[in-house]
């Protein structure tokens, strides 16, 4: 996960926060919905909407592109696999595609959730065929 939080940073210094802002010229549809839906302010969703966009600019990622991102972060490994069971984590809809509204609510937990919510997305990581068990298979994909 560490290399999927640092895809769209989120800058702690207020002063960039703001020179941010100021350059985002498309605000999301449903801006507020995403507010109340996740722990970011309308400021931090905005420049993960404009990093988002900056790398998908279709507003769609789909697995292939995902992976190509994600393989950024492990320039001396393999992270085709892992990347393949983390993009259908985020694909919540499971219409191999993942939008913005999918990775900002991924995100969310994973970066402010509450210790069950994270719990049970990783759960959901790493339970591959969605039986409700994580398997001894699991290890050989990992």
């Amino acid at each position: 996960w560490g290399g999927i939080v640092h895809f769209f940073p989120i800058s702690a210094d207020k002063a960039d926060d703001e020179l941010e802002i100021t350059t985002v010229c498309y605000r999301p549809e449903g801006l507020e919905q995403l507010e109340a839906q996740t722990n970011f302010t309308k400021q931090e969703l905005q420049i993960l909407y404009r990093g988002f966009k900056n790398e998908c600019p279709s507003g769609v990622v789909n697995e292939e592109t995902f992976k190509h991102i994600y393989a950024q972060f492990f320039p001396h490994g393999d992270a085709r696999t892992y990347a393949h069971y983390l993009f259908n984590a985020f694909d919540t809809t499971n219409n191999g595609s993942i939008k913005f509204k999918d990775f900002v609510l991924g995100l969310s937990i994973l970066l402010r959730g509450t210790l069950t919510e994270k719990l049970e997305w990783t759960f959901h990581l790493y339970d591959i065929n969605k039986d409700g068990y994580i398997n001894r298979e699991v290890r050989e994909h990992f």
